[in-house]
């Protein structure tokens, strides 16, 4: 859904030891830098010191998946931004570039478990292009900072939300077995459908 690119969102601590990675697509390169700018700004202003920023540049846009799983896969990074410039009448498959970008980053962070965010500029012409670069790379460095931020909260038992405003209620072992089996009685009828007398189909 096309709309207004929310405000950004400063992460709520220094995200430490943490390292992030930039993927950038070589292909439209003067637009290109620019995202990878706005990205590292925003990963500066979150007090990354350079030893935890990396740049890595590949061919194109379709590349970036590919790059963004290896570097994944390595287990070094908190996070990954990926940033590219696609543009129609440079590029006849348009559509499929930029459509194979988008689902390739979404499964990399999903496989991996590692935020793998977007900062691809799709236009139809270049000037278009330098229009919508604004800042979608500090946008998408953003978000892969909030997401690691947030896996981290989770990982390290923080809260987040309702949980965070109030204190769950004590739950006895016993009491946790019984919601369970009701839960599992509940989910089980629900699958199975209502219950049919013996002996008919």
């Amino acid at each position: 859904m096309a709309g207004r690119a929310p405000k950004l969102r400063r992460v709520a601590r220094s995200p430490g030891s943490l390292r992030f990675a930039i993927v950038a697509a070589r292909f439209n390169e003067r637009i290109t830098q620019r995202l990878v700018a706005g990205a590292l700004q925003a990963l500066r202003a979150a007090r990354l010191g350079p030893d935890a920023i990396e740049v890595h540049w590949v061919p194109g846009s379709f590349e970036l998946p590919q790059a963004a799983s290896h570097l994944a896969a390595t287990g070094r990074y908190a996070g990954i931004v990926c940033v590219g410039v696609v543009i129609r009448g440079q590029t006849p498959h348009f559509e499929h570039v930029a459509r194979e970008a988008a689902s390739g980053i979404r499964q990399v962070a999903l496989a991996t478990g590692v935020p793998a965010t977007f900062g691809l500029i799709t236009a139809l012409s270049e000037e278009q292009a330098w229009a919508r670069a604004g800042n979608r790379g500090e946008e998408a460095a953003e978000a892969a900072l909030q997401m690691a931020e947030w896996i981290r909260s989770i990982r390290d038992g923080g809260v987040e939300g309702e949980r965070a405003s109030r204190s769950p209620a004590r739950v006895t072992p016993s009491e946790a077995g019984e919601r369970a089996s009701r839960g599992h009685v509940r989910l089980s009828q629900a699958t199975r459908g209502p219950r049919r007398p013996h002996g008919t189909r």
